[in-house]
């Protein structure tokens, strides 16, 4: 059934943990040359966030997770390879995942907006004047926002896997991976470990609860009509076998970001940046410098 296909395609491109991902931790004197990953909370909008930092350019980049993700569960390619010369890499935990645990997360109609004032909250308490946007699926969606809400402090834009607006296909999809208990074991282990099997499992079906809810609204909206509004350089990327954004969410981002740049990968699907990461942090620092 597709809905199935469609559950299995999102347990294994969405929230698998990278390959290496223990290896982040330098060895030798490396970590003398900018290239180690720190680990810290700083509190934000009354929440203590979690965030990982490494390199030591004048260029900050935050990178923003997916649903139930983290910086390092989602961006170990990008926290360990990316340039640290020419940039420094922020990766955060949104609230209620990861590692920035208090508060549990939920879903209220705003929660896309919340997590993109707590993205821009949390670079100026880091001290970031301005800094360039790199959201994965959900974390697309935050980024979009964000650059649109906030365009004085957003260098370049880079998303990828994202949509700004929910159709019923989008909805089955969703509801095809309702229930963790239909997870393969390989899939659930790192995610039970993380949170626990309970909050796993419940924050999950909230997740699904909450995304469908833009289905109710006119022409399933999340941010559609905040497009125009981003001003800054602003690169998509999309993976033509993405099974679970369909390459016309790409297109409609593109065709309403005036300049936008289109990138879509034959091979990629929706973890392209896990999966290519080679590729994808050789396309995303030409665009970036």
């Amino acid at each position: 059934m597709a809905w199935r296909n469609a559950g299995r395609a999102l347990q294994v491109l969405l929230l698998q943990p990278p390959a290496g991902a223990k290896s982040l931790t330098p060895r030798g004197p490396a970590a003398s040359y900018g290239t180690s990953i720190t680990s810290a909370k700083i509190q934000v909008n009354g929440v203590h966030l979690h965030y990982q930092q490494t390199g030591e350019g004048s260029h900050a980049v935050l990178l923003l997770p997916g649903m139930l993700g983290s910086g390092q569960t989602d961006f170990g390619p990008q926290l360990k390879s990316m340039n640290k010369q020419l940039f420094t890499v922020v990766a955060w935990d949104p609230r209620g995942y990861g590692k920035s645990i208090p508060p549990s997360r939920d879903f209220p109609p705003d929660f896309f907006e919340r997590d993109a004032k707590d993205a821009v909250d949390l670079m100026q308490a880091l001290k970031f004047k301005k800094f360039s946007l790199l959201g994965w699926s959900d974390g697309g969606i935050t980024a979009l926002i964000a650059a649109a809400k906030y365009p004085a402090l957003v260098h370049k834009l880079v998303v990828w896997g994202a949509n700004v607006s929910v159709t019923q296909e989008d909805v089955r999809i969703y509801n095809g991976i309702r229930d963790v208990s239909k997870w393969s074991e390989k899939v659930k282990k790192p995610l039970e470990e993380m949170y626990g099997h309970t909050y796993f499992a419940k924050t999950c079906e909230a997740w699904v609860d909450g995304i469908c809810r833009f289905a109710e609204r006119s022409d399933g909206n999340i941010c559609q009509e905040l497009l125009p509004d981003i001003k800054c350089p602003t690169f998509i990327i999309h993976g033509e076998k993405d099974p679970l954004v369909p390459q016309a969410h790409a297109e409609y981002i593109h065709k309403h970001i005036k300049g936008s740049r289109l990138l879509l990968m034959p091979e990629g699907k929706h973890n392209l940046h896990l999966r290519f990461a080679e590729d994808f942090n050789r396309q995303v620092e030409d665009f970036l410098q």
